[in-house]
């Protein structure tokens, strides 16, 4: 039925009868039995809680690496076929946020954190239908995220992150190491891993408050049980409902998840289950400008929506479970399996023909309903071993994507609208059905890579190949394109001092090859996927407290298009992004944390059809990006942090003709904490104002959406 119809009052919001959702219900059910057994003992035994310490919890939790002085920022992560590394001993420039930085800066969605790197840009503002990525000037799209390193799960909407410990960003293409995403991203990778449970019991209570009248909760809850807490159980629970920040709009979440571990001498399990269930009134609008616009149009109001009556109702499935086992101390053997469901209705309208210079647009009305199931799995052994003096970490890993998706999309009528003074959509009438099966996605790929260690590990040189095959499928079941490419990775790290890295590497991202079109000369050809290829050179100093990383990179991505002469369709284009990379975070001194990078960006259209607009920037890719964050304890009031957040972006050209340029803008954001104990219990009270000057700003990609205004964030948390 319309989305406008679904009852909005809490006692209606209950989970879609799916046999997936009944399972992550028994296992949420299951974990909420444990978690409650686990707070009547630690009730009766230990009415004194104990002070928790980031920095050492994290070592215990599902093996990560450890958090890095300041705790915002961990010293390294996942990545994928190489295991979980230190940031040192890699070829690639990455960067691991953790959750004091998530819970500190009131993070909701992967955009809110990952916005904290210069190089990292989202593409929307909070309160639109979801997340979409620019990393190193290309775009990866939120359905191309990892979840605990399988890609493909996560929805296309958006990522809560209350059940998130650490979002992991690999720069540059990462298709070597976790293999190709959905989408083919080639700019980087996002990751997301989930919260364990720890040996301090945790019971934790967080009120919230977002924008007008936008309230919610979220019960955190981690006990381990058995002799030496082998066992594990982390429950997390949230709902929110209210206005945000569109007038009159609503955006209403509830979430369950579970996290179940086992961390024995030699085996390692853990299964984790989640869902979501969203709705979004009044969604942040996105809009393309027409082609004769030739000077950016003032931005409407950001709390705004020129497209009125928007409706959105996502929702999330997902269950995973991986095993690691050490067959002796030199080799695992490691395995992880994973599938969701994700669907969403929603009142998609579409601006026919652009916006136009008075503000002025054509809108048309249309249901765009959609749903995926994804399978995703991965297997490999990793081993250790010499040859004369040479060390050895030899991996093999293989991993599999199946994905099927559908469909339905309805246009209604149109009507003339201003960004200024918005007219309301056109009603949309008739029977919505359900959105039929439209394709179906196979990827599989194996690989292997070895790290070969020389001199007393001050050299590291790493080699690795994989091979992956890609099959599309029609709604019938017909294969309609299947190839296969190899792409090779090598890196090579060097350490003159203890403290010092110097890398460089070479990898081949995948970009899918397509299938000619009908009117081309040469239609239907089936084309392999084409590789884009990334040179990286790049230095990383720990200095104790203060970690930098300097990084210089070109990447090149094919792309493809109908030659106006032969009327061949082709591979022929190509898009070159070169580009500086400054990066500094870590406690500068005594209570004082710091976050600031730089990203310095070339991007160039060097092939294009029929040599037309050749030699342009690249639309979308600003030049250049800042970002400095401070996050102080205050010497004159113990538990007082105040914090500070200032981001920008240059202008940006909107289309491959560069005849329109979009005006730069840049964002401060501001915070406090305070940290105490109520009767006992340990107390944080959060405040955040994002966007303090209030300012309208356009986010320019292919097309536009406005900023998000200043909006006022409020948390109180408890530990019980």
């Amino acid at each position: 039925m319309p989305l406008s119809t679904v009852p909005s009052s809490s006692a209606e919001f209950r989970f879609a009868p799916n046999p997936l959702a009944h399972l992550i219900r028994q296992c949420l059910g299951a974990g909420l039995v444990l978690a409650a057994a686990g707070v009547a003992a630690q009730t009766t035994s230990n009415t004194t809680l104990q002070e928790v310490v980031v920095s050492d919890q994290a070592e215990a939790i599902g093996n990560l690496q450890k958090t890095y002085s300041g705790g915002q920022l961990a010293r390294g992560g996942n990545l994928g076929i190489l295991g979980i590394t230190d940031l040192m001993n890699v070829p690639f420039s990455t960067t691991n946020y953790t959750s004091e930085l998530i819970d500190n800066q009131q993070a909701l969605t992967i955009a809110d954190v990952v916005m904290n790197d210069a190089s990292v840009r989202p593409l929307t503002s909070r309160g639109g239908f979801g997340d979409d990525f620019q990393i190193r000037g290309f775009t990866v799209p939120n359905g191309d995220s990892g979840f605990n390193g399988l890609f493909g799960l996560l929805p296309t909407t958006r990522v809560p992150l209350q059940m998130v410990e650490r979002v992991e960003v690999l720069k540059g293409p990462g298709s070597f190491v976790n293999g190709m995403s959905p989408n083919a991203s080639i700019g980087g990778s996002i990751n997301v891993v989930t919260k364990r449970a720890n040996d301090v019991p945790l019971t934790r209570l967080t009120g919230t408050y977002m924008g007008e009248s936008q309230f919610g909760t979220h019960l955190d809850v981690g006990r381990r049980f058995g002799e030496d807490n082998q066992w594990g159980v982390r429950v997390n629970g949230v709902w929110r409902n209210g206005e945000g920040n569109v007038d009159g709009g609503r955006e209403r979440l509830g979430l369950g998840s579970i996290g179940l571990d086992y961390a024995g001498t030699r085996l390692r399990w853990s299964l984790d289950a989640l869902s979501s269930r969203g709705k979004t009134v009044e969604f942040r609008p996105q809009i393309s400008f027409a082609a004769n616009v030739t000077r950016p149009l003032t931005p409407p109001s950001p709390r705004g929506n020129f497209y009125p009556g928007t409706d959105l109702k996502d929702n999330v499935d997902l269950v995973s479970t991986r095993l690691e086992y050490d067959i002796d101390d030199r080799t695992t053997i490691y395995g992880s399996l994973g599938y969701s469901e994700v669907d969403y209705q929603q009142i998609f309208p579409r601006a026919v023909g652009g916006l136009r210079q008075d503000g002025s647009f054509n809108v048309t009305n249309n249901w765009y309903d959609f749903y995926g199931k994804t399978t995703a799995a991965e297997a490999g052994v990793r081993t250790r071993f010499n040859t004369g003096a040479v060390k050895h970490t030899l991996a093999l890993g293989v991993n599999k994507l199946d994905q099927e998706t559908g469909n339905l999309f309805v246009t209604g009528a149109t009507r003339l609208s201003n960004i200024y003074n918005p007219t309301p959509l056109v009603p949309l009438t008739g029977a919505r059905g359900e959105p039929p099966k439209a394709n179906e996605l196979e990827q599989h790929s194996i690989g292997l890579v070895d790290t070969m260690s020389f001199a007393n590990d001050r050299v590291l040189l790493t080699l690795g190949l994989r091979d992956q095959t890609i099959e599309q499928k029609n709604a019938l079941g017909v294969t309609t394109y299947k190839k296969s490419a190899i792409s090779p990775m090598a890196g090579l790290v060097f350490k003159p001092i203890d403290n010092v890295s110097v890398y460089t590497n070479y990898t081949d991202g995948l970009v899918r090859g397509g299938v000619a079109p009908l009117t081309a000369a040469n239609r239907d050809e089936v084309f392999a996927p084409q590789k884009s290829k990334q040179y990286e050179v790049g230095v990383k100093a720990d200095w104790g407290r203060l970690m930098t990383q300097v990084a210089v990179y070109e990447i090149k991505r094919p792309s493809a298009y109908t030659d106006p002469a032969t009327n061949l369709y082709s591979f022929g284009g190509e898009q070159r992004n070169r580009g500086l990379e400054l990066t500094a975070y870590g406690e500068v001194t005594r209570g004082l944390r710091a976050m600031a990078s730089a990203a310095f960006i070339d991007a160039k259209l060097t092939r294009t059809a029929g040599g037309t607009n050749q030699g342009n920037s690249a639309p979308g890719v600003p030049d250049r990006t800042f970002n400095l964050g401070l996050d102080w304890d205050t010497p004159w009031v113990p538990g007082l942090s105040l914090n500070g957040r200032v981001i920008h972006t240059a202008e940006v050209y909107t289309s491959a003709a560069n005849n329109l340029l979009m005006p730069s803008w840049t964002r401060l954001d501001i915070g406090a904490r305070y940290a105490t104990q109520v009767a006992g219990k340990p107390v944080v009270l959060r405040a955040n104002l994002e966007n303090v000057a209030d300012k309208a700003y356009w986010i320019t990609s292919t097309y536009v959406t406005v900023g998000a205004p200043r909006t006022l964030m409020l948390s109180a948390q408890i530990d019980f």
